[in-house]
């Protein structure tokens, strides 16, 4: 499956949830494989 490229800018304060907020993002685009995820639960 051919995916299409983004390139986004996040700015904000230190300790805003710019990590969390771009991770769950790209998890939630199919960009972070479940078996990834599951890895890190354990």
């Amino acid at each position: 499956e051919d995916k299409t490229h983004l390139n986004v800018v996040v700015i904000g304060h230190v300790d805003s949830g710019k990590s969390t907020t771009t991770g769950h993002l790209i998890y939630q685009c199919g960009g972070i494989a479940k078996r990834t995820i599951e890895k890190f639960e354990k």
